[in-house]
């Protein structure tokens, strides 16, 4: 096979969701910039975000009453310079999506504040309930059109390359990476003194989760390869109530319904009856947590596959008027929500740990960046606030470029290209399908709402076993993208299990039977790798 020539470029951004397009474009108009994704722009997290960007922006509101919220949702974990500074650059930041064009709800000429559980005030900018595919589509557009800026879709990370990796002496450097060219087949070399990892959570790890198929932890797994440190991996945010059909994967039920009315019953098999008043006096209305594990503890006491949503003693007229686009799915898949209740499970919904970063963005390894759900920046602790997520993408996307804009020019040493004299067999590609599904399997079960001891320490020997058989496929055969995101799940499987077993105590996402009680004071759980 041919090997093509390096490819080199002033910043390698790979991710193409709300972080890695407001860093290259800020990065625009003063960097040759080549935006690196694995499927379309657009199949990430980012343009499925129904909610909206928290920012102050209304009279009587103010950033302590902000930083306040965040840090109560945050459950003690939060960082406050962190918070403080993506607070104050909020309003900013939603100033210079409206420059965008980007097409805000309105009302009488000004922005449409809603408010959202956690916050004291309206102060949630939206676009109806489809904020980030409005966000999204209006960056993609302004990115096609932007000089500076290469757009290379269907390429996927396979790792970082660093000064280490080559054995080049000085400070531990990243200089670039490798990517699979789906197109061609082949592992390209691109060549940079600053690279941002944008590649967003790692839902798929688990069985359940509203995540695309994209969100496989690959810069975490990259950057802890490449020796940087994670944090907080073990807190991982669930729905309650994702549609449950095997015709749709990630479809969620919003919390609306339960708002107005719906109630959480078991199927006919196990009794037909509702379940939340044995779990809490606020029943249907509890947070976010408790009703995911009250629906989690029923399908493992009962052995079922889902609970069920009940909605339907409420009008036709009332459901299309509240939840057309829930309706139209919902009857799409045969579920008539006006006789019948709705099939849901909790499921998989957000990373708030992941790569250590600064308020510059900058990870351990000198040009190297992680924004967005891939990075941990001690803004969300131990349960991220709703509405926070999106605005923290764009802050320190735009903080990373403004750091790389600052910094001093640096060397580009020549990069080797990639060695593919291995083979390709096709039976790794069933092998690898069944890894997969065992590790989100395994993951559900022991690593999922409810944590024990016990099932962490299954759950950390099956990944041992996984490790070792994925570690020979990618030294031996011709690495595919299916082999690079299981490879890149398990890692992260690993982290979380390890973060999980570490924190001897219930906070937040993280809930062990074991370890009831809150401990003090309140830490951060920091992996460090070991790097040869």
């Amino acid at each position: 096979m041919t090997h093509t020539t390096p490819q080199d470029f002033d910043v390698l951004i790979v991710g193409s969701g709300l972080a890695g397009l407001t860093a290259a474009l800020q990065l625009a108009p003063t960097h040759r910039v080549a935006v690196i994704t694995k499927r379309e722009l657009q199949a990430g997290s980012s343009g499925q975000a129904q909610g909206g960007i928290a920012a102050v922006l209304a009279e009587g509101d103010s950033f302590d009453a902000h930083v306040q919220d965040t840090l109560v949702a945050g459950a003690g974990l939060c960082d406050m310079a962190s918070t403080r500074y993506v607070v104050e650059n909020a309003p900013d930041t939603i100033h210079w999506l409206r420059k965008l064009g980007v097409p805000f709800s309105e009302e009488d000429g000004h922005l449409h504040l809603t408010r959202e559980g956690g916050h004291s005030a309206r102060r949630i900018v939206h676009a109806t309930d489809a904020t980030g595919a409005a966000v999204q589509q209006t960056l993609i557009a302004h990115v096609r059109q932007t000089p500076n800026i290469t757009l290379l879709e269907q390429h996927t990370l396979v790792d970082l390359i660093t000064s280490r990796k080559l054995g080049l002496p000085g400070p531990q450097r990243c200089l670039g990476l490798y990517a699979l060219d789906e197109a061609t087949d082949e592992v390209i070399t691109f060549r940079a003194p600053h690279t941002i990892l944008a590649t967003g959570g790692a839902g798929k790890v688990y069985l359940y989760t509203t995540n695309p198929d994209t969100a496989t932890g690959d810069g975490i797994a990259a950057a802890w390869r490449a020796g940087c440190r994670v944090a907080n991996l073990e807190f991982i945010q669930f729905h309650p109530t994702c549609l449950y059909h095997p015709n749709e994967k990630s479809f969620l039920i919003s919390e609306a319904v339960r708002g107005e009315g719906g109630q959480l019953k078991l199927p006919p098999s196990a009794g037909g009856t509702r379940f939340m008043p044995q779990h809490d006096e606020r029943e249907e209305l509890a947070p976010r947590d408790i009703v995911a594990r009250a629906i989690d503890f029923e399908m493992k006491k009962h052995g079922l596959d889902c609970v069920h949503l009940d909605i339907s003693h409420q009008s036709p007229q009332f459901l299309q008027e509240h939840f057309p686009n829930i309706l139209a799915r919902c009857a799409e898949l045969g579920i008539d929500i006006t006789r019948e209740p709705i099939p849901v499970v909790p499921a998989a919904h957000y990373t708030c740990g992941g790569v250590l970063t600064d308020l510059g963005g900058r990870t351990d390894i000198a040009g190297l960046y992680a924004i967005g759900e891939t990075a941990c920046t001690g803004l969300h602790g131990a349960n991220r606030l709703a509405s926070n997520s999106l605005l923290e993408c764009m802050v320190f996307a735009r903080a990373a470029a403004k750091h790389i804009q600052s910094a001093p020019a640096a060397e580009r040493p020549e990069l080797p290209t990639w060695d593919d004299s291995r083979v390709t067999d096709a039976d790794e590609v069933v092998v690898i399908s069944h890894n997969w599904d065992e590790l989100r399997r395994f993951m559900w079960d022991y690593v999922g709402i409810v944590r024990t001891n016990k099932r962490l320490e299954r759950a950390a020997h099956r990944i041992a076993l996984l490790q070792s058989e994925i570690d020979e496929f990618y030294a031996h055969f011709h690495v595919t993208r299916d082999l690079l995101e299981l490879r890149n799940l398990v890692q992260v499987a690993e982290l979380i299990i390890r973060s999980a077993q570490m924190r001897h105590e219930s906070r937040g996402l993280h809930f062990s039977r074991d370890w009831p009680e809150l401990a003090a004071p309140a830490a951060s759980t920091i992996l460090v790798p070991m790097v040869k």
